[in-house]
């Protein structure tokens, strides 16, 4: 900073030096003083000739006393005074200890104008001035009103009548005309058929009809010259009392419902924004929240507009909020709705021309099995300019995300508004201008109602997923096979257990087959969702049969005698009533078979529990019930006469039944969560291995490990692979005769056992039935 020696200067670092006194090398020294000899001379003093002589301060600091003042020189001092139309704290002042401020002659009333003039203050003076609406008149006592309709004709337009007022003027609209109330607006054109009820609109909630009837009544009465109205803010609150019930009732069922309560919402702000007196007006509900900007003046206004609600920033231009016609008042307004969010089909909705732009811009095939869901709030944005579908320069939107997540190789942002044509979501006209995992900026050249839609992309099956699924898959139904044609072919095991093992084998084969060959089989939705239907009623089926399975053991334990079962009960219980779940759940939600990724059950409106309830229950029942028969066979076994075999054999069937549980509950604990968006690779490998043992689980628990089984197997395979009998030519005598089938026979025993010893005594083998066998405890533990 420039050291400066003049006295009086406005720096504060200075001004605590005091009069006569500057600022060197950090300290105050005395003005002038040469040496400590001449401090002699005092304050206001400087040294000349050796003499001390009165320093000027006025004129050594020009303006030392500031704006609006005097400066007058005494013997080692100076002091102040101010101009006329001014005043300090103290009459004289230095400056330090004052300032000339302007005496507000008007606030104080200390003069009076003449006539109907009125005061209007200047810098040191005032002014008598005509108010607004008036001028001079040639004599300098008196105003005369202005009459704004013939000095300016076009004042209010074609469409309204002009009345002078004093001081004012007032446009009184044609019928057909409003200016909201504006009075000393244009009157523009106001038609009142957005809020007529019309004939298609039959299935429209009655709320939603009332609040249109409401509409129309204000909108009719601010058509009429004459008519009485409502203030706008009390209007506003009565449409938001209707929103409210609207959405907490979830009345909006369809994209046809849902786009007359967008539009009804959209021509209410268009008939309320304009009535509202506030230049900002906020207004929060229960579902809903608004922010709407008026300006009102002669000139179009200029510069930003900003609105702000909980879920949404927009950002545009007075310019655009006006348009070409500018009748003295403009409006924007913005809209969030707090529960419009719903997880439906409705609101996930993309329109197949956006889909189809999405698909070219990626140039792959994952846009089209693509689920979208809302991340955002919808909002609504209304401006007075009715031209907004193609606009000059784009708005501006940010939004907020309902759940923070980053974009990723399965996750992508894109900007849309409801299209009310196609009834869904379309990106048309919206460009994402940056997005994070809390924000997506969205940039329009249109106004309508906005949200940011999330596309989950499914998680692509790698080749060893894809190999252990097919490969185990055709493992299971080759186990499963096998099975049916020993439930079905072996005489020695027929009962009741076997024939529900023959119905679960014939279930879990079929929905096997029908997995393989038609989950991912969602181009014909007709065919999907049979698909779907018949995976639910065999999955269903095949759990129906394990609870058989049980209430049989328990009987086996329980009774000595009538141990079967009716194969009609059978049926009815294993297919009757996976049938009858089927049936009610397709009659009550057609749409939920079948997804835009898999053929099976809808996760919407909780159709999937259509599935995982009744196995739920299955699974807790057949819980309930294997423990009820351990603990009776417990009991038998500490008996005083216990048949040994018998329970043996029990608590064998009780294991493999146990274990069977197990592995096909466990699959679809991990199958539930398979159809999800949020799959992880972890549940997609479980569920395919788990699926791909229970068929080969089955096939080793009640084939192989069973010994009348393993004796029919080695009896067919003797008869496959043992040489044909063969008799001497030389032989006649009826001994010899007798002795060569002997021999034969022999032989065909001796190699049934080694075939037994061959099939059963291999250590790999025993491994892996062992195996099986403590995986099967492990499970039940």
């Amino acid at each position: 900073m420039r050291q400066c020696e003049g006295l009086f200067l406005e720096s504060s670092e200075l001004r605590g030096c005091g009069i006569g006194f500057a600022i060197k090398n950090n300290k105050c020294v005395g003005l002038f003083l040469e040496s400590s000899e001449l401090r002699g001379c005092g304050i206001g003093f400087a040294i000349k000739n050796n003499k001390c002589v009165d320093t000027n301060e006025c004129l050594m600091v020009p303006g030392v006393c500031g704006d609006h003042s005097q400066c007058f020189n005494t013997n080692g001092s100076y002091y102040c005074t101010c101009n006329p139309g001014f005043r300090s704290t103290t009459p004289n002042f230095t400056a330090t200890t004052g300032e000339c401020r302007d005496i507000n002659e008007c606030f104080e009333k200390t003069h009076e104008c003449p006539g109907s003039k009125v005061c209007n203050n200047t810098i040191g003076s005032y002014e008598c001035i005509c108010p607004l609406g008036y001028h001079e008149t040639r004599t300098d006592s008196g105003c005369e009103d202005d009459n704004e309709c013939s000095k300016d004709p076009g004042v209010c337009g074609t469409n309204a009548v002009c009345e002078n007022h004093p001081g004012s003027y007032r446009c009184k609209c044609l019928k057909g005309y409003s200016n909201y109330g504006n009075n000393q607006s244009k009157c523009i054109e106001m038609s009142c058929d957005h809020f007529k009820i019309e004939s298609d609109m039959e299935d429209v909630p009655l709320k939603l009809k009332h609040l249109l009837e409401l509409l129309r009544n204000s909108c009719e009465s601010l058509r009429d010259p004459n008519g009485g109205r409502k203030k706008g803010e009390e209007l506003l609150e009565n449409v938001f009392t209707s929103t409210d019930e609207l959405l907490s009732e979830e009345n909006i069922t369809d994209g046809e419902m849902l786009s007359h309560f967008l539009d009804t919402v959209e021509n209410s702000m268009r008939l309320i924004g304009p009535q509202l007196k506030e230049p900002v007006t906020r207004m929060e509900t229960h579902n809903t929240f608004a922010e709407v900007a008026v300006m009102r003046n002669r000139t179009p206004p200029s510069g930003q507009v900003i609105l702000s609600t909980d879920a949404a920033h927009f950002n545009t231009s007075w310019e655009t909020v006006v348009g070409k016609s500018y009748p003295g008042f403009a409006f924007a307004a913005l809209v969030s709705y707090k529960d419009l969010n719903s997880p439906s089909d409705l609101f996930h909705k993309m329109s197949r021309t956006s889909q189809e732009q999405n698909s070219r811009e990626k140039s792959d095939d994952k846009e089209s099995n693509a689920i979208y869901q809302l991340n955002s709030k919808v909002v609504t944005v209304v401006v007075s300019n009715t031209e907004t579908k193609n606009l000059p320069e784009p708005v501006m939107l940010v939004f907020t995300h309902v759940e923070e997540r980053a974009e990723s190789e399965g996750v992508a942002y894109s900007c849309v508004y409801w299209d009310e044509t196609e009834g869904a979501w379309s990106g048309r006209g919206c460009e994402r201008a940056w997005s994070n995992s809390t924000h997506t900026a969205c940039s329009c050249s249109h106004l309508s109602s906005f949200a940011v839609l999330m596309a989950l992309y499914p998680v692509q099956d790698t080749f060893e997923l894809v190999l252990i699924t097919r490969l185990g898959l055709a493992l299971s139904l080759v186990c499963l096979f096998l099975c049916i044609l020993t439930f079905r072919f072996c005489r020695s095991i027929q009962g009741t257990r076997t024939s529900i093992h023959l119905h679960l084998s014939i279930c879990l084969f079929i929905a096997d087959l029908i997995f393989l060959c038609g989950i991912s089989s969602t181009q014909n939705k007709v065919g999907c969702a049979i698909v779907a239907g018949l995976l639910h009623f065999f999955f269903l089926s095949a759990f129906c049969w394990m609870l058989l399975e049980g209430v049989q053991l328990y009987r086996m334990v329980v009774l000595v005698f009538h141990t079967t079962l009716k194969h009609l009960y059978l049926y009815l219980v294993g297919y009757g009533v996976p049938l009858v779940i089927v049936i009610i759940s397709a009659i009550a939600y057609p749409k939920g078979y079948g997804t835009d990724r898999h053929c099976w059950l809808s996760l919407d409106g909780y159709f999937i529990w259509s599935f995982l309830a009744p196995v739920c229950i299955i699974v807790v029942l057949n819980s309930f019930v294997f423990i009820i028969t351990v603990w009776k066979l417990a009991e038998k076994f500490s008996s005083l006469n216990p048949d040994l075999s018998k329970l043996r054999n029990i608590r064998r069937f009780t294991v493999t039944a146990v274990a069977q549980l197990c592995i096909l509950g466990g699959m679809w604990v991990f199958g539930s969560f398979l159809f999800q968006e949020k799959v992880t690779q972890v549940a997609l490998y479980l569920f395919s291995i788990l699926n791909s043992l229970q068929g080969a689980l089955i096939f080793i628990m009640h084939c192989l490990l069973s010994k009348a089984v393993r004796d029919e197997y080695c009896k067919l395979i003797t008869r496959i692979c043992s040489p044909k009998e063969m008799y001497s030519e030389f032989s006649t005598n009826q001994s010899s005769n007798s002795q060569v089938p002997a021999v034969h026979q022999f032989d065909g025993a001796h190699l049934q056992r080694r075939l037994q010893r061959l099939l059963f005594s291999s250590v790999t083998v025993r491994g892996l039935i062992s195996g099986f066998m403590i995986l099967s405890v492990s499970k039940t533990e």
